[in-house]
């Protein structure tokens, strides 16, 4: 029989701005707080025990939701910058709209109950309470469609095509453009579903009327190339913030493995970060436990998930693993890819 001294154990402590002054200060608050705030300090720490590992697994961060238009361009290409993590599956949305502020266009504050009809009148786009110009958001899928009617005619990895998109750009706070520089591969497996789509559909449409070949996306190519990475890691972690495609996309990496004969017994580390329950049925609410019945997680993987909206839990986080200095002296994973093969990953200094 349980007695209350067996579980009155640990006291809930009251959070004390006169003791806190880094991010890294709030979310130690955090670990003795409850609720959300205990959860997102659970994912850090879980985070933490990841770079910390000897092992050193390789880290696979799956974005989804409005992420650059929120404010968090520069807190994802740190996160490239400063080696904590080693690849990224996106929604086409972040890439788009992390070379749309590349090319020196902008995202804008307003109301979320602002008139849309009036904002329709003038091209402009609103995302909940940003906006931005429609007009801007066309030339940029132009550009996009010209970088990508110059490549030779045949089948490109959205990996590929992220990483010459990354070498067309000169801007220290991008993440495409770290992510090239670094070596960081950029998997985008629904890319027709976003502007950069819009923009290859333009190329596709004029090359397909003249009769003229043109550059296409294989998206099993994406699968084999990410599945590659899966099974030249050790160990893997991966951090969701949201769900959608880029979630399931690298958990199905590990029934990938399987069928190709590669048992690599799940993801080792599992964090998420996510406003999606579980009751629904659907894969962005899908807890690490229901993964763990298809072989996605394994079975004694350290997992963590905070139910908080992304912009305020994504910041949180890397500012702690930032400011920890958990990633000073981390080796960075270099990645030699032929065509479509992994022929070698090795380990090399930050760089920085």
């Amino acid at each position: 029989m349980v007695s209350k001294k067996d579980v009155l154990k640990e006291k809930v402590k009251q959070i004390d701005f006169d003791e806190i002054v880094t991010v890294k200060d709030l979310v130690e608050a955090y670990k003795d707080s409850s609720i959300q705030s205990r959860a997102l300090a659970t994912c850090a720490i879980a985070y933490e025990k990841a770079l910390k590992d000897k092992s050193r697994p390789t880290v696979i961060l799956g974005l989804a939701g409005p992420l650059v238009a929120a404010g968090l361009r520069k807190v994802i290409a740190d996160m490239i910058r400063f080696g904590i993590v080693d690849a990224i599956v996106t929604i086409g949305a972040i890439p788009y709209q992390d070379f749309y502020q590349a090319r020196g266009y902008n995202h804008y504050k307003c109301s979320p109950r602002c008139d849309d009809l009036a904002l329709r009148e003038v091209f402009v786009d609103r995302i909940y309470d940003t906006l931005v110009d429609e007009d801007k958001f066309r030339e940029t899928d132009e550009v996009i469609g010209n970088i990508a009617g110059e490549l030779e005619p045949r089948g490109y990895s959205s990996r590929e095509f992220m990483e010459i998109l990354g070498k067309a750009i000169d801007d220290e706070g991008s993440i495409l453009y770290n992510a090239a520089k670094y070596g960081v591969p950029v998997f985008v497996p629904a890319l027709n579903d976003s502007s950069i789509g819009i923009g290859l559909t333009g190329l596709y449409y004029k090359r397909r009327m003249a009769n003229q070949p043109f550059m296409r996306i294989d998206p099993i190519r994406d699968n084999w190339e990410l599945t590659q990475l899966k099974i030249n890691s050790e160990k893997t972690a991966v951090i969701y913030i949201g769900g959608g495609v880029p979630k399931n996309y690298i958990q199905q990496t590990e029934v990938i493995c399987e069928t190709l004969g590669y048992d690599k017994g799940g993801h080792h580390y599992a964090i998420q970060i996510t406003q999606d329950a579980p009751q629904w049925g659907g894969l962005s609410g899908c807890t690490f436990e229901e993964a763990q019945s298809w072989g996605k997680i394994n079975r004694d993987a350290n997992k963590s998930v905070a139910y908080v909206e992304a912009s305020i839990g994504l910041s949180l986080m890397v500012g702690y693993i930032l400011q920890s200095g958990v990633w000073k002296g981390r080796k960075r994973l270099k990645y030699t890819w032929k065509d479509d093969m992994l022929t070698k990953v090795a380990k090399a200094p930050l760089g920085l």
